[in-house]
């Protein structure tokens, strides 16, 4: 998915600056990265408000038009007012189209509807991951990737090794691991198991206590 937006270079610097910015309706920000040194820049804030509120900006290659000079870049940080809808500062950080990036890319489920799981044994899926690390050429980065339930029953759990994912992209884990990314819970089924075992224990008599013969009691006289 191509998203481009505009920028342009930051003379100032400084809490001042930056104030007088916002007030003109422009966000700071920075480019960083790569063999060129970090360059302070600004945004339109309504342009960058509304490409922030789309899922694919966070995971995308984006085209930052700066000076004339379109440079590809990752969307790395992005500093929001605590409780007005303000941008206040964000990061790009530069990417060369020949080196692998690493990314973190959201997870789109499908299907879940008609899982086995769901559909016969009422149960309820439960997304243990949302989103996962991934590393790929530019070229080849997802702008998600989609995890098929169909197939998922209760007993079973969807792991990462599972996942298909797009020619050239690999998921970033360390060895050995391999995480569950969705499972299925059925209402009940603790409680229905804790049941059946009761049934099934065997039942036990109480121990009588053999009667204490009057020689054997303690005169207290």
């Amino acid at each position: 998915m191509q998203i481009e937006f505009n920028a342009t270079q930051r003379a100032t610097q400084g809490t001042s600056a930056s104030r007088r910015l916002r007030h003109a309706g422009r966000i700071p920000g920075i480019l960083y990265g790569g063999s060129d040194q970090p360059q302070n820049v600004e945004i339109d804030h309504n342009e960058i408000f509304q490409l922030l509120r789309k899922e694919a900006f966070y995971s995308s290659v984006l085209t930052m038009n700066l000076a004339g000079t379109p440079q590809m870049c990752l969307l790395r940080d992005v500093q929001r007012h605590p409780f007005r809808q303000l941008i206040l500062h964000v990061d790009f950080q530069r990417i060369d189209a020949s080196h692998e990036i690493h990314q973190k890319i959201p997870l789109h489920f499908i299907n879940a509807d008609i899982a086995p799981g769901v559909k016969l044994d009422g149960g309820m899926v439960q997304h243990v991951m949302n989103d996962i690390e991934v590393k790929c050429l530019p070229a080849n980065l997802p702008s998600f990737i989609e995890v098929d339930l169909k197939d998922l029953t209760a007993a079973i759990s969807l792991h990462v090794s599972q996942l298909k994912l797009p020619e050239g992209v690999t998921v970033q884990l360390h060895k050995g691991e391999d995480p569950v990314v969705a499972t299925i819970l059925v209402r009940g089924g603790s409680a229905a198991a804790a049941d059946e075992a009761a049934d099934a224990a065997p039942v036990v008599a109480p121990e009588k206590k053999a009667p204490v013969k009057k020689s054997e009691k303690t005169d207290r006289r």
